[in-house]
């Protein structure tokens, strides 16, 4: 995995884009009405690895003439990223197909 990310290949969970800054993670892609925002509020250390506890999680259009706060269409936190991610691919898939 860590080879593909140095030859510029995005990382992918359910065949949808991941992209990291700090502990914003993006999950979907801009070119699609919706993405998902998940942003790491709390961590705890294990061993040398900062772990995600807390993961608050936003279903957002995508429509950059929209305000920061207008563009949210659903939020909820969750307990650790694995629960994060799995409400944030349920909440795409749907929200992508309802087209």
């Amino acid at each position: 995995m860590a080879s593909s990310v140095k030859k510029g290949i995005p990382l992918e969970y359910k065949g949808r884009p991941l992209y990291r800054k700090d502990n914003i993670i993006y999950y979907g892609s801009m070119s699609d009405k919706y993405i998902v925002m998940l942003q790491v509020t709390d961590t705890k250390k294990i061993d040398d690895l900062d772990v995600a506890t807390r993961v608050s999680v936003q279903l957002q259009l995508t429509d950059p003439d929209l305000k920061s706060r207008d563009r949210i269409v659903k939020k909820t936190e969750k307990d650790g990223l694995y629960s994060a991610m799995d409400v944030a691919s349920v909440w795409l898939e749907r929200a992508l197909s309802s087209k």
